[in-house]
C-alpha cells in the first residue's frame, strides 16, 4: 500500500505533519491578530466574500449538496451497500446508542437548542414565499426548517464521512480528508496536494467551533439574565468560555470511550428528557399531528425546495438562509465527518448511509416540531410575543417559550446546562479532529496536542469575542470551506470508483471460494494491487 504522512517531533509535540501543524498555527495565529486589530476591514473583507459565493455560486451549492443526497439514496440501497468498512466479517466498533450520541453531538450540538423555535418564527413572520403570519405561513416555516436541517445536510455529512472511513479501514489509507483523493491522485495525496487539503479542514473546523462557541456563551448569558438577572458581559462570557473550555480540554485528554462517548450519551439523555417534558406538558396531540403532517410536507416539497434558486423570482431571501446553510453544513464536514468515520468501523455501507441521513433527521424533526411547532401554534392562538423575542435575539426564543410551560426558571437552567455540554462535546471532538488532521491521519494521536488545540479553541474564541469579530469569523468559516464544495464533488467520484473495484474482488473471491465464509477470511484489502484480481492466495486451511 501507499506510504504514510511523514510525521516527527516538534518541540513539545511528540507526532505531528510538520507542513499540516506549523501552516495551519500560522494561518490560525494570523487571523486572530488581523480579526483583532482590523475588526471592521477583516468583517467587511469576509462577509463581502460570503456574500459573494452566496449570490455567484448558489447554484453550484445547491448542485453539490442534491448530488450527495442523490448519491448516498443510491449507494444505499445498491450492491455496494454490504462493502463493511473494515474486514467483511467484523462487527461495529460501537453500539447503535453510543454512535448515534456521539455523531449526533458532532454533527448537530447547539443547533437544536439555537434554531428550534427561532428559524421556525423567523420563517413564520418573514416568509419567502405568500402573506406572513398566516397557516400557510406556519406550514412554509417547517418545511423550510426541516429543509435546513434534514437530509441534504446530512448528506454532506455521510459522503465525507463514508469516503474517508472506507479508504482508511479498506485500504489502509491515513484517517485524513486527503485520503479521498487516493484514487484520483494516487501518492500525490502526501505532497502538497494533500497538505492544503488538510489545512483547509483544519482551518475550516477550528473556526466553525470557534465561532460556535462564541455564540453559545452569548446564548448561555442571555439565560443568565432572564433566569438571574445577570446583564450582558464580557467578563462573564469570557469566563464562560474558560470553564468550557476546561471541561473539553477534559473530557478530550480522557479519549473517545472515557470523555466523548460519555458526555454525548448523556447530552441525548438529557435531550430526550426535555423533549418528553416538552411533548407531555405541552399540546401533546397538536405535536404528534402537526410531526406527521410536517414530514409529508417536506418529502412532497424535497424536490422543489431543494432545487429552488430564485431564479424566477429575483428575490434574495437564500442568501441569508438556504444557500448560508449549505456552505455551513459544507464548511463543517472535514470535521463532521473525520469524527464519524473514527466511529463507525466495523459498520456496513448501508448501515452507515441509513444511519446518518435518517438517526439524526428523524430526532431533528421531532424536536423542531415539538418547540418550533409548538411556539407557531402560540402564536397562531394569539400573540404570547415570541416573535418579539426572536427578533430581539435568536437565542432568548427558546428561553421565551418556556415562560409558557411549568418549572420554567428550572428548565432554562437545564437548557444552560445542556448547551455547555453540547458544547463540550463539540469541542472536544473537534480538538481531536484536528489533532489527527495535524497528526498525520493518526486515529489515535498524543494527548498533549490534543490539548494543545482544546486550549487553542478557547483562546482564540475569548480574544475574538473581546474583539468583536465573531461576525466576520463566522463568514471567514464559511468562505474556508467553500472550497470543500469541489472536493466533496471529487470525493463522490473517488467512492464510487474505490467502491466499484472493491465490490468486483469481493464478487471474484465469492466464486474462487466453495463459501461465502472461506472468501472472506481469505478477502484481501482493495486496494491489495492487481494480484487481487488475477486469482485467489491458497486456502487458509492450505497454508
Amino acid at each position: 500500500m501507499a506510504t504514510k504522512v511523514k510525521t516527527g517531533r516538534l518541540g513539545p509535540f511528540p507526532n505531528v505533519s510538520r507542513p499540516v501543524f506549523t501552516i495551519s498555527a500560522i494561518l490560525i495565529l494570523g487571523f486572530i491578530v488581523f480579526g483583532a486589530l482590523f475588526n471592521d476591514l477583516a468583517s467587511t473583507i469576509f462577509t463581502g466574500a460570503q456574500a459573494g459565493i452566496a449570490d455567484y455560486f448558489g447554484w453550484f451549492l445547491i448542485l453539490t449538496t442534491n448530488l450527495a443526497l442523490g448519491l448516498c439514496i443510491y449507494l444505499a440501497f445498491s450492491r455496494f451497500g454490504d462493502v463493511r468498512l473494515g474486514a467483511q466479517t467484523e462487527s461495529p466498533e460501537y453500539g447503535l446508542m453510543s454512535w448515534t450520541a456521539m455523531l449526533f453531538s458532532a454533527g448537530i450540538g447547539i443547533g437544536l437548542l439555537y434554531w428550534a423555535v427561532s428559524e421556525p418564527l423567523f420563517h413564520f413572520f418573514a416568509p419567502p414565499m405568500g402573506e406572513p403570519e398566516t397557516i400557510e405561513a406556519a406550514k412554509q416555516a417547517m418545511v423550510l426548517s426541516f429543509l435546513h436541517w434534514g437530509l441534504h445536510g446530512w448528506a454532506i455529512y455521510g459522503i465525507v464521512g463514508l469516503s474517508l472511513a472506507y479508504f482508511h479501514y479498506r485500504n489502509g489509507l491515513p484517517l485524513s480528508v486527503r485520503s479521498a483523493l487516493y484514487p484520483l491522485i494516487g501518492e500525490r495525496i502526501y505532497g502538497p496536494i494533500g497538505h492544503t487539503v488538510d489545512i483547509l479542514a483544519v482551518f475550516g473546523t477550528m473556526f466553525g467551533i470557534v465561532t460556535s462557541l462564541g455564540l453559545g456563551v452569548m446564548q448561555i448569558n442571555a439565560g443568565l439574565g432572564i433566569v438571574f438577572g445577570v446583564g450582558d458581559s464580557l467578563i462573564v462570557q469570557i469566563a464562560l468560555i474558560a470553564g468550557i473550555t476546561g471541561l473539553a480540554t477534559i473530557s478530550v485528554m480522557l479519549g473517545l470511550d472515557g470523555g466523548i462517548k460519555r458526555i454525548s450519551n448523556l447530552n441525548i439523555s438529557l435531550s430526550f428528557a426535555l423533549l418528553a417534558f416538552i411533548v407531555v406538558t405541552g399540546p401533546t396531540l397538536y405535536i404528534f399531528d402537526s410531526f406527521v403532517e410536517n414530514v409529508g410536507n417536506y418529502v412532497a416539497g424535497l424536490i422543489t425546495f431543494g432545487t429552488w434558486s430564485e431564479a424566477y423570482s429575483g428575490t434574495n431571501w437564500q442568501v441569508d438562509w438556504t444557500i448560508f446553510y449549505w456552505a455551513w453544513w459544507i464548511s463543517w464536514s472535514p470535521f463532521v465527518g473525520i469524527f464519524i468515520a473514527r466511529i463507525s468501523r466495523g459498520r456496513t455501507v448501508r448501515e452507515f448511509i441509513l444511519g446518518v441521513l435518517l438517526v439524526p433527521t428523524s430526532i431533528l424533526f421531532f424536536w423542531f416540531t415539538a418547540f418550533g411547532g409548538t411556539a407557531l401554534n402560540l402564536e397562531l392562538a394569539g400573540d404570547p410575543g415570541l416573535i418579539e423575542a426572536t427578533k430581539e435575539s435568536y437565542g432568548n426564543a427558546i428561553f421565551a417559550l418556556l415562560d409558557f410551560f411549568p418549572f420554567s426558571g428550572v428548565i432554562s437552567c437545564v437548557i444552560m446546562v445542556m448547551i455547555v455540554m453540547w458544547f463540550v462535546t463539540s469541542s472536544d471532538s473537534g480538538s481531536f479532529v484536528i489533532d489527527m488532521l495535524t497528526a498525520g491521519g493518526d486515529a489515535n494521536p498524543p494527548k498533549i496536542q490534543r490539548m494543545f488545540w482544546a486550549i487553542t479553541e478557547g483562546c482564540i474564541a475569548a480574544v475574538l469575542l473581546a474583539a468583536g469579530g465573531l461576525n466576520a469569523l463566522q463568514a471567514a468559516a464559511v468562505v474556508a470551506g467553500f472550497p470543500f464544495a469541489f472536493v466533496i464533488i471529487l470525493m463522490m467520484y473517488g467512492l464510487l470508483r474505490g467502491l466499484g473495484r472493491d465490490k468486483l474482488v469481493i464478487y471474484r473471491y465469492n466464486q474462487w471460494y466453495r463459501t461465502e465464509q472461506e472468501a472472506e477470511a481469505n478477502l484481501p484489502d482493495a486496494y491489495a494491487g492487481e494480484e487481487a484480481l488475477k486469482g485467489p492466495p491458497k486456502l487458509a486451511t492450505e497454508s
